[in-house]
């Protein structure tokens, strides 16, 4: 970047030196990286190193295809070989928008909104894209919670989502609300599947890394008003408020389809899991236990069904 010094006037400095272009995208809070025609990251900005858990040693020079960011839409389809908003703006030179979900180094899903612009030269011709994205996570909203939670000893140690005594206290409170307005709400019951799989070939560690992969995921997708604890061991619970019957069933299938499509690294290995998932709406004489004990058995039933799957 040009010195600006007293014999020059403001505004001359050359704003296309790619150093000083360099140093303002690192500044940003916004993840930025730049493709070329064959999806080679020619650039991956600070911003992206943050949200995405990848530095730019690791990605530059590869291709954006190579499982980095492994994009998935909300219904957990694979982007990156078949409907890469990338390669669909280079292809016909129009500017794409879409809320995808990235895959972060540590293994877990992240919500982002992504911009795709393609990028051309003097002649016209495109010569590759630029890709901004942004956390799209409410992660304001989900700190607040949790540091509420911390105050009042309801958050498991170990995923930071709620523990099993405030599960309880919110299904109670949920419950209450249904039968005093009808608000409806739903429940998930989430099993790991195959966990002491994991804990007998790679160790009690890497297992509860698993288990606090499976945790973002799910923090990842909830909205604001979600509610997700640790029931116990390799056990969720996830509360919908507003979640009918039917809607219950795509829910649950978004839930399972992006843990199925999430990953822990490791040194030795990567590591996938899959959920079985037990859903329930609540009845006239329902309580806390008999709620969960409903959704429970309908979990047991996707297990002995082949696991990976949910029974409503």
């Amino acid at each position: 970047m040009k010195d600006l010094s007293s014999n020059q006037e403001p505004g001359d400095f050359e704003t296309t030196d790619p150093s000083f272009l360099s140093h303002v995208l690192d500044n940003v809070s916004d993840g930025v990286y730049f493709v070329d025609t064959e999806r080679t990251i020619v650039y991956w900005n600070k911003g992206s190193e943050t949200i995405s858990g990848f530095d730019s040693a690791r990605v530059v020079g590869r291709h954006c295809f190579e499982n980095i960011l492994g994009h998935v839409d909300k219904e957990g389809k694979r982007l990156c070989h078949d409907g890469c908003p990338l390669a669909a703006a280079m292809a016909d030179g129009e500017e794409r928008s879409a809320d995808v979900y990235l895959h972060h180094r540590d293994g877990h899903r992240v919500p982002i909104a992504i911009r795709v612009v393609p990028v051309k030269n003097e002649r016209g011709e495109i010569v590759g894209a630029v890709e901004t994205f942004h956390d799209d996570s409410a992660r304001a909203e989900a700190l607040e919670r949790a540091q509420q939670m911390e105050q009042m000893a309801f958050l498991d140690s170990l995923t930071r989502v709620g523990n099993r005594r405030f599960a309880e206290f919110t299904i109670d409170e949920r419950l209450s609300e249904w039968k005093r307005h009808k608000w409806s709400f739903a429940l998930l019951f989430i099993d790991v599947d195959h966990f002491k799989q994991i804990n007998d070939t790679h160790g009690h560690a890497v297992g509860d890394q698993v288990l606090a992969m499976v945790a973002r995921t799910l923090q990842g997708m909830a909205r604001v008003h979600d509610f997700i604890g640790r029931w116990g061991g390799e056990e969720f619970v996830m509360i919908i408020p507003g979640a009918d019957a039917p809607g219950l069933v795509s829910a649950a299938e978004r839930v399972r389809s992006l843990v199925e499509n999430s990953g822990l690294r490791t040194e030795k290995a990567e590591i996938s899991v899959t959920v079985s998932i037990g859903a329930a709406v609540p009845e006239p004489d329902d309580t806390v236990e008999s709620l969960i004990a409903r959704a429970d058995e309908r979990m047991y039933r996707s297990k002995a069904a082949g696991r990976n799957r949910v029974t409503v």
